[in-house]
């Protein structure tokens, strides 16, 4: 007897475990975040700290040793910005976890320093697993308190609080916390032809198809986002839609969320403009493109995100 991905939770019970970016374990305690809690941490023997040049990850580079973790004494020639800092959480040791912006230019590092962005960290395996989904919450609080230094409201400048989860006004006490953008990512599924349907950004390595994806609108639920976003670039109605997956994306704040779709028609019309290309694959081509791309010139995305994830958990699927 056939059954139909839509009314199970199989081939894993929480996917998003297997997605980049998603294995930060830290204790960020967030109940007890105050004005002195930086301090705290930083006065604490063992802190290591994030730093962070723009929007990339500086790593100590030591030979063949990459390594992301400062102690505070070695960041003096970064230039950090300690006003600025965000206090991540504490490790299980107790070890506490910071990130600062510092104020030297990526092209003024010297040879012994590497930067790199969230794309490079993740698809070059720069760092570890655990370190990587460290990075996600750093990268994305870096970015939001340097992107909201003055107030929305009345333009005078803002001041980062508790920790660098709150910014407020210093001259309206207007507050404002961190944001989070979320992105639906859905595979549609013809259940009954047993394809998938793909698309190709004209931005897009040469041969990648990807799933559909889209920013999620104010007041739109997740369902009706997968649906509008699979009907506006593909021309393909939906039906039933489940929860997959979800993935941290620290470029700069996002949070994808996977899903499967169940498709209701089968004539592709797609948005040029969005897509150079949209169209079906077999399970035995969505195979070949996960593991064999060089087999046909056509690959995935590469391990680790999000929508390798629904491609490889479709094909991986018991009907």
């Amino acid at each position: 007897m056939s059954h139909s991905l839509f009314d199970s939770d199989v081939p894993h019970p929480e996917p998003s475990n297997l997605t980049a970016f998603a294995a930060n374990d830290l204790n960020r305690d967030s109940e007890h975040r105050d004005e002195q809690s930086v301090e705290k941490a930083l006065a604490k023997e063992g802190t290591h700290i994030f730093a962070f040049a723009g929007d990339k990850l500086v790593l100590k580079h030591d030979g063949q040793v990459l390594d992301p973790l400062f102690a505070r004494y070695e960041l003096q020639e970064l230039q950090p910005d300690w006003d600025e800092t965000v206090l991540l959480g504490y490790r299980k040791t107790g070890e506490p976890r910071l990130a600062v912006p510092v104020s030297i230019d990526v092209d003024d590092l010297t040879s012994h320093y590497k930067p790199a962005d969230g794309r490079t960290l993740f698809r070059e395996m720069l760092i570890d697993e655990v370190l990587l989904g460290e990075f996600a919450q750093a990268a994305s609080l870096i970015r939001w308190n340097g992107d909201n230094r003055f107030c929305g409201r009345c333009g005078s400048a803002m001041e980062i609080h508790i920790g660098g989860y709150k910014r407020v006004c210093t001259a309206c006490e207007h507050m404002i916390f961190p944001r989070t953008d979320p992105v639906v990512i859905m595979l549609t599924v013809d259940e009954q032809r047993d394809l998938c349907l793909l698309g190709r950004s004209p931005h897009f390595a040469p041969g990648m198809y990807s799933c559909l994806a889209g920013f999620l609108e104010p007041g739109e639920t997740i369902e009706n986002a997968v649906r509008r976003e699979t009907l506006e670039e593909s021309g393909i109605r939906t039906g039933r839609i489940r929860y997959h997956a979800s993935q941290p994306w620290p470029m700069p704040h996002s949070l994808m969320i996977g899903c499967y779709a169940e498709a209701k028609s089968t004539e592709i019309s797609r948005d040029e403009t969005e897509l150079e290309d949209c169209r079906w694959f077999t399970r035995e081509e969505t195979i070949e493109m996960l593991e064999r791309p060089s087999a046909t010139g056509r690959a995935s995305p590469p391990k680790g995100a999000i929508a390798h994830r629904l491609m490889r958990d479709w094909v991986e699927w018991k009907r």
